[in-house]
């Protein structure tokens, strides 16, 4: 039987991705929101495409500030791009 892939969708082009290939911002108990790289932080999770794209239409359309249901910091938003654009390096180079 092979395993399950964990499934989940992209806030920005709204497709079912695996879970490993997008990049998950948390809003943590206390109201902070972040990135977790690792899949392990508490709190609720929102994913991205590491794909400029996406990060745009996830920014127009604010669907992360209505995901977690507060206003996100310029520095998260600044790292999800960041991220993204290492995220696309490292998969033009394998």
């Amino acid at each position: 039987m092979p395993k399950k892939i964990p499934m989940r969708q992209c806030l920005g082009c709204r497709e079912m991705k695996q879970k490993r290939d997008l990049i998950r911002a948390v809003r943590s108990p206390q109201g902070e929101v972040s990135l977790d790289f690792v899949g392990k932080k508490p709190g609720r999770g929102a994913y991205l495409c590491p794909d400029e794209q996406c990060l745009k239409k996830a920014i127009k359309s604010k669907a992360l500030s209505r995901a977690f249901g507060v206003d996100i910091p310029d520095s998260v938003m600044e790292e999800l791009s960041n991220q993204s654009k290492e995220m696309q390096v490292e998969a033009k180079e394998s």
